[in-house]
């Protein structure tokens, strides 16, 4: 920062002592000498202003790649959510097809067994047959429980894994935050390099009106019939 001041004082003292040009408001500078000065100026320019721009071109990518993760994160919990109760629903259906099917295997022997037995043991088939049905019954019901328990365990599982999303939302809150203070330094640095620019700005436009203020003396003496030569050798002094 100090050769930024140092520049622009000696772009300020090569404009105050330049020649002034008779019968304008132009002066006369060295080129070369004054590119030389802004060229100093830009590199003394600090470098700050080039990271806050990074920063707001990268708010973008990591904006986009927080959001990518969170997408795949509830997809990758909706794929193993619908694969659970996929599963448990297969397994239900697989318990009460075998339950049904052993009660069915049982109804028929003791059917078969009662008929054997005609009706001298009616009243024994009959109740084989009751005991069977109660145990069919209570095989259906526990394939009932069983298929209701697997369902209940995957949809806590899809809640969980949808849960974890809320990492997903924290972390978009956290860049959102990151790029929030990125932008508001940036702000501030913008601001104090323009307030900074601004008020040398100023002094060159003072040093600027001397000039024109003794331009307009050089030329009101002219008119007066001075004579051009000798006001301008004062002017320069």
């Amino acid at each position: 920062m100090y050769r930024v001041f140092e520049a622009l004082d000696e772009l300020v003292q090569t404009v105050e002592q330049a020649y002034g040009v008779p019968m304008t408001s132009n002066c006369v500078v060295p080129r070369s000498h004054v590119l030389a000065l802004l060229d100093d100026l830009r590199n003394a320019l600090p470098i700050e202003i080039d990271d806050a721009q990074d920063v707001l071109d990268e708010r973008d990518e990591l904006l986009r790649g927080a959001e990518e993760r969170a997408r795949s994160i509830v997809d990758e919990a909706q794929q193993q959510a619908d694969d659970l109760v996929r599963g448990a629903d297969a397994e239900a259906q697989r318990l009460v097809a075998d339950a049904t099917t052993r009660s069915d295997s049982m109804i028929a022997q003791a059917e078969d067994r009662a008929r054997m037995l005609n009706e001298q043991a009616d009243r024994d088939s009959t109740a084989m047959v009751d005991r069977a049905r109660a145990e069919s019954e209570r095989l259906i019901a526990e394939g009932n429980d069983s298929y209701q328990r697997s369902i209940d365990e995957g949809l806590a599982e899809q809640r969980r894994l949808v849960e974890e999303s809320e990492v997903v939302r924290r972390a978009n809150d956290e860049a959102r935050r990151v790029v929030d203070a990125a932008h508001a330094d940036s702000r501030q640095l913008r601001g104090e390099c323009d307030d900074f620019v601004d008020s040398k700005l100023a002094e060159f436009e003072e040093s600027l009106s001397n000039i024109l203020r003794t331009v307009g003396r050089d030329r009101q003496a002219l008119r007066r019939g001075a004579g051009a030569a000798g006001l301008g050798d004062e002017s320069y002094r």
